[in-house]
């Protein structure tokens, strides 16, 4: 059976390669044909710290949103909790919990909400530009369902189906879809990593709902009693799928023992192919001492970012970060803060503060 379970995830890593390559080859010229772009925000603090280019090496909870087969590595029992002043100066806030727990010897199940706060949002109509009319806030919500397992002491593999929510007072939109991902770590001390995920596929979303109706009389009506409910069709909408490919390398400057590296310095890259923006290169680098204070820095490039006038993107491409990592107990649990800033043009960078427990 083990030698089954092994042929897995090599089958499953050729049949996600052998995807035609139209499919996710990045196409600006099908930029804004997508919804449901939340999907493509990481709220997360540690790994948008160095560009969330560790799609090859992401471990735990916060691998449910670069790589799903990194969770496979949650040692018991995890729990995170971060909030993101988007694009601060815009008031829009996003806040995210995670929970992942080890299941029998290799596996692990995790869950994960993000909802965005958009703040209160003035009521305008034709009639009334100026408001008035008492507020209203939408609300975004994805929900993530995972599982992931180690088959070998080399590969893992994982799984996540989401729940997509976007709704205002009146009309709503809700949809579904999954993401898959493989992992691949090599070498004495497990320093070489590799690693692809498949994100965001799933059927189409449409929106509905009463916001899409208005009432008006009855054609050939005489006094216009007569009235009728009209409603609009709404067209249908893809999520914006990807797909990660990455790499990476841990250097240990010094080694005491097997199982403590002093000094750790890791470099990492992935290649982002997305569907319906351009493709992204994103590079990172972290120094880290005992796991218990790590510092990250990254960049993301995609066409044109470079110059001015083909910039498609507020953000300008730096990243930085930083986590402190706290042990306490027998079990040789931890607490951390996590803190990542994105640059960005215009406003004033994106923030991202997180907390986790690691029992």
């Amino acid at each position: 059976m083990k030698k089954y379970c092994k042929l897995i995830v090599p089958v499953a890593l050729a049949g996600i390669m052998t995807i035609p390559q139209n499919t996710f080859a990045g196409n600006p010229d099908r930029a804004g044909q997508a919804g449901a772009t939340e999907l493509l925000i990481n709220p997360w603090a540690r790994s948008s710290g160095w560009a969330g280019a560790n799609t090859a090496g992401a471990k735990g909870l916060e691998a449910m949103f670069l790589n799903v087969a990194g969770t496979a590595f949650t040692r018991k029992t995890e729990l995170l909790f971060a909030r993101t002043q988007w694009l601060k100066g815009t008031d829009i806030n996003i806040n995210t919990f995670g929970l992942t727990q080890r299941v029998g010897e290799t596996g692990a199940i995790g869950l994960t909400i993000m909802s965005m706060d958009f703040g209160d949002i003035p009521i305008t109509t034709t009639e009334n530009p100026e408001g008035g009319l008492g507020t209203y806030s939408p609300q975004f919500m994805n929900i993530g369902v995972s599982y992931a397992k180690g088959f070998s002491d080399n590969i893992y593999g994982g799984i996540t189906l989401k729940v997509v929510t976007e709704k205002t007072a009146n009309v709503s939109a809700r949809g579904v879809c999954f993401d898959a991902g493989i992992q691949y770590i090599a070498g004495k001390h497990d320093q070489i990593k590799f690693g692809i995920a498949l994100k965001n596929v799933g059927p189409r979303m449409k929106f509905s709902g009463d916001g899409l109706s208005f009432k008006t009389p009855v054609p050939a009506s005489t006094n216009g009693s007569n009235v009728m409910t009209v409603e609009h069709r709404s067209a249908s909408f893809e999520l914006p799928s990807l797909l990660n490919i990455g790499a990476g390398y841990d250097f240990y400057l010094k080694k005491d023992s097997a199982s403590m590296k002093t000094h750790r310095i890791t470099a990492m890259g992935t290649y982002t192919s997305n569907s319906f923006s351009k493709d992204e290169y994103k590079f990172g680098l972290e120094y880290g001492w005992k796991n218990m204070l790590m510092v990250r820095a990254g960049y993301t490039y995609e066409k044109g970012l470079w110059n001015k006038d083909e910039r498609t993107t507020v953000f300008t491409g730096p990243s930085a970060g930083f986590t402190v990592e706290i042990p306490f107990g027998k079990n040789k649990s931890t607490f951390g803060l996590d803190y990542s800033y994105r640059a960005t043009n215009p406003f004033n960078g994106t923030h991202s503060f997180g907390a986790r427990v690691n029992l």
